[in-house]
């Protein structure tokens, strides 16, 4: 069974068409639990996600957030397995028929096995995989198995990166780059906004592909400003934080099926 990589490119092109960006939301498979992770992704795209990250809990999460790490510990704590991830973006895909990718650090997929992990990820239905420590020279083996089963090879791109370095990145990444800013992190906001801002035009440079940004947005006004410039506009942690921060699972469901409603109002630009 081949991925559902044409159904991500279609559906940000969609979003492209109708002069908008596309939501993308992220939230990691087991958290609260399995089943209670796959009905958080299905509330997502109810609220109006239009593509969801499912995020492979990883013992040493070094590039996320301290929100994201301790939904991870939750997981783990849980006994989340490959298997898990695999069965929540199977269930999510075939209940909504929108593209779902996993996020994982490399370490994990190399023990499992790459044609193993790809060729589940396929038969899954996922759209493909977002690699943040996967170096761009180490890739060849992933690409190969990706592109043979039809995933997306999703790339992230920082601002300290410069411009040969995006041209080489966003040559051998496929779906859409990820675009990695501080903006909403620290206090010096409207200037890390710029710095995303040109970090999206530099990219822009090199490739026709979608370039979407995560950055810490966490509000429909934030989106909106995002939605500006990007193809795309990833939340993560403001998902999960609601997630985190309410008293039961149902709560959890409705805090998050509202956040992706007013998120998709801002990056139609009608918050």
């Amino acid at each position: 069974m081949s991925g559902n990589i044409q159904l991500l490119s279609d559906t940000l092109a969609g979003a492209k068409a109708e002069g908008r960006s596309a939501l993308i939301a992220y939230l990691p498979a087991g958290f609260p639990t399995v089943d209670g992770g796959i009905a958080a992704i299905k509330a997502v795209f109810e609220g109006g996600a239009d593509v969801v990250e499912v995020g492979l809990p990883h013992s040493d999460p070094v590039l996320d957030g301290p929100v994201i790490q301790t939904a991870d510990d939750i997981a783990l704590r849980g006994g989340v397995k490959i298997a898990d991830v695999m069965r929540t973006v199977r269930e999510a895909y075939e209940a909504t028929g929108k593209p779902v990718l996993v996020m994982t650090y490399w370490n994990p997929i190399d023990r499992y096995g790459v044609e193993r992990f790809t060729a589940e990820l396929a038969e899954a239905g996922g759209a493909g995989c977002i690699l943040p420590d996967l170096p761009v020279q180490e890739s060849a083996l992933w690409r190969e198995h990706a592109e043979k089963h039809g995933l997306a090879t999703v790339f992230v791109v920082a601002p300290s990166s410069k411009d040969a370095r995006l041209a080489e990145i966003t040559k051998a990444g496929s779906g859409f780059v990820y675009a990695a800013s501080l903006m909403g992190v620290t206090g010096t906001r409207e200037s890390v906004g710029a710095q995303a801002q040109d970090l999206v035009r530099r990219t822009k440079a090199t490739t026709d592909i979608p370039v979407c940004v995560g950055l810490g947005v966490s509000n429909a006004q934030q989106a909106s400003e995002v939605a500006g410039f990007a193809d795309g506009v990833i939340v993560g942690s403001a998902f999960v934080k609601r997630m985190l921060d309410a008293p039961d699972e149902a709560a959890g469901l409705d805090a998050v099926r509202a956040l992706a409603a007013d998120l998709a109002k801002g990056v139609r630009g009608t918050a």
